[in-house]
């Protein structure tokens, strides 16, 4: 397939796979700023510019500076290593058995542990809490109560938290919602935040995900301790080819 060459300086071309190449390099919403038509001529204009350094750069042979020769040279001894890093480890692809046994002895990493959804006001006085917990027992509104009176944030949804699992919660409130019954409120329990007011509206049972529910993790974690096993490998395998000596260095004062 022919190249496209976008424009010429001096006879060196400037393609479509160096603009492709350059905007790679760019972060993803520097590169989305760059994609109409319009945009993209600016990217033209600066490798444009870019060859221009180039050029005179080779004319007044920086490309024979020491330092820029030490550069240089560290940095292609980096992406040497990095590419020869890719290679040793491009074909790595689990096998069916591999994923199955994988999955088979770390089968309860991928359960889902036992959740609530629950709702709660928040407030910082003990007799406030108190006198909520009694207006909700004479049948009150708990979400109304908790828009108007509870501190939290989660006021907004009538005081409303979401699914969480235990551990998530500070240890006092985790206790208690995690002891109560669905549709049940409970006294004020106080922590380090103040007063709480729970209501459990339902209880999620834990869930055992089947392989092909997370099929996608476990290749990825197969593959990863495929790769490593790989890479420890080779290292051992070069470390008895070639002579390492590591020397003591002396702290710098």
């Amino acid at each position: 397939m022919e190249k496209k060459v976008l424009a010429i300086v001096d006879g060196n071309e400037i393609t479509m796979d160096d603009f492709n190449f350059f905007m790679e390099s760019l972060n993803p919403q520097v590169r989305a700023y760059f994609t109409d038509g319009d945009k993209k001529k600016e990217i033209i204009d600066e490798l444009i510019y870019q060859e221009l350094l180039y050029l005179d750069a080779i004319e007044n042979k920086l490309d024979e500076d020491e330092e820029f020769v030490t550069v240089s040279e560290r940095t292609k001894a980096s992406l040497l290593k990095t590419y020869a890093l890719g290679k040793l480890l491009e074909n790595v692809s689990p096998s069916e058995k591999e994923i199955e046994e994988f999955y088979n002895a770390n089968a309860e990493h991928y359960d889902v542990p036992n959740s609530v959804d629950a709702s709660h006001i928040l407030v910082e006085d003990e007799n406030k809490a108190n006198e909520l917990y009694n207006k909700i027992l004479a049948g009150e509104n708990f979400e109304e109560l908790a828009k108007n009176n509870s501190m939290c944030p989660s006021k907004n949804n009538g005081g409303n938290l979401g699914v969480f699992h235990s551990g998530q919660m500070v240890r006092e409130f985790d206790e208690k919602v995690f002891s109560m019954k669905e549709g049940e409120i409970s006294e004020p329990v106080k922590t380090n935040f103040g007063f709480h007011i729970i209501k459990l509206n339902k209880i999620i049972p834990s869930k055992k995900h089947t392989l092909s529910e997370v099929r996608d993790d476990v290749i990825k974690e197969v593959k990863r301790y495929k790769e490593q096993k790989i890479y420890m490998n080779k290292i051992r395998e070069l470390s008895q080819k070639h002579n390492i000596k590591v020397l003591d260095i002396e702290p710098e004062k």
